[in-house]
């Protein structure tokens, strides 16, 4: 799998670009900004996009989202709970001194359980003249993840798991060694502390987590170490 980290924006956001290296499919998570860049990547892979996930619906993460969908046909995915946050864009756009950027409803929502699957390995065409062997012949996995409701930083906050990766898009439920602020409108401490135990916590220890800003960690290290969690 194809996995780019770009921080963008004045946030320096975590814009996560995951691949399909047959299909050559690819979902975006979180373009906050810097589209070109965005592109950029996509193109030096040879990848098309088809679906552009967000996490949740704070500024930082969804400004750049219609201008990817413009340039892509890609359809943009979050859970609609934080539709009021996007109601309040402008407020928001005021909060950084920024432009309010153009942001629409989702085109599908992103709910509890739902898998997400990026690319499908072709079939062995028996035409071929040498057939490989039974392991080559086999098609590959999908990648394949599930989406984790997470609210507390957000009402509609969610996280993208990919188990076979061991990798954990976590948005800003989750940060290393901190946890995402709720002071913000929709913003719940007791339900983000609870998110976390209940839904990121019991994840396998050497699951990397991949937080909306900052470094990366693990599940074991938040667990072990993080302040907020115990």
């Amino acid at each position: 799998m194809i996995h780019e980290i770009l921080p963008v924006g004045a946030l320096q956001c975590n814009c996560s670009i995951l691949g399909d290296e047959t299909s050559r499919e690819a979902i975006v998570v979180d373009p906050g900004d810097d589209i070109p860049r965005i592109i950029a990547i996509l193109e030096r892979h040879h990848l098309t996009v088809k679906q552009i996930l967000i996490t949740h619906a704070h500024i930082d993460h969804i400004a750049g989202a219609a201008r990817l969908k413009k340039l892509t046909g890609a359809p943009i995915l979050y859970n609609p709970r934080d539709l009021p946050l996007v109601k309040m864009m402008d407020m928001q756009a005021g909060w950084l001194g920024m432009p309010t950027p153009e942001v629409h409803p989702p085109d599908d929502t992103l709910e509890e359980g739902r898998i997400i699957t990026l690319g499908v390995a072709p079939a062995f065409n028996p035409r071929n003249q040498t057939p490989p062997n039974e392991e080559a012949s086999a098609p590959a996995s999908p990648i394949t993840g599930t989406i984790l409701f997470t609210p507390g930083h957000t009402q509609g906050s969610v996280c993208l798991y990919l188990p076979a990766q061991n990798l954990l898009l976590a948005g800003d439920t989750l940060f290393a060694g901190s946890v995402g602020r709720t002071d913000l409108p929709g913003g719940d401490g007791p339900t983000l502390i609870r998110s976390i135990h209940s839904k990121l916590l019991p994840l396998p220890d050497e699951t990397v987590v991949i937080p909306g800003h900052g470094r990366k960690t693990t599940i074991a290290e938040e667990r072990e170490t993080n302040p907020f969690l115990n």
